[in-house]
């Protein structure tokens, strides 16, 4: 009601209104503020992706580590030997797939399990918390 009355009485006057909204420089303004958030977000997870294959690899090595202890510590094996490879731990059901990722490959012989960065040298996986570890080759 007091809208309709403000717009006879401008009317007349020969007044127009003006129209409530938003100027272009303000959507100028928000634009190039969410531009800025856009490019810091992107800026801060460019280095995400290397720490999560990092933690992938330590993840996977430890797992198949664990499983080759289970392996050799099984009442099934009565002389200890330990497997001959990753695919015998999948056999035996100590672990449901071998690790598979593009940026590194796990084996294992011997008891020893091998981490090796894709284009990298092989090394031996210990733990994650020892200054050799072949996991932190990983990109």
């Amino acid at each position: 009601m007091i809208r309709y009355l403000r717009d006879i009485h401008a009317q007349r006057r020969g007044e127009e209104l003006a129209e409530k909204g938003f100027t272009l420089i303000e959507l100028l303004i928000v634009i190039v503020v969410l531009g800025i958030l856009a490019a810091t977000v992107v800026f801060a997870l460019t280095g995400v992706t290397g720490q999560s294959a990092v933690a992938a690899c330590n993840s996977d090595a430890k797992t198949v580590e664990t499983a080759v202890q289970a392996f050799i510590d099984s009442p099934t094996n009565a002389t200890n030997t330990p497997p001959a490879s990753v695919a015998a731990l999948v056999t035996g059901g100590y672990i449901h797939a071998a690790p598979n990722n593009q940026a590194y490959a796990i084996s294992t012989a011997g008891g020893v399990v091998t981490v090796t960065p894709t284009g990298g040298t092989p090394g031996t996986y210990d733990s994650p918390t020892t200054t050799a570890n072949p996991c932190s080759a990983v990109t």
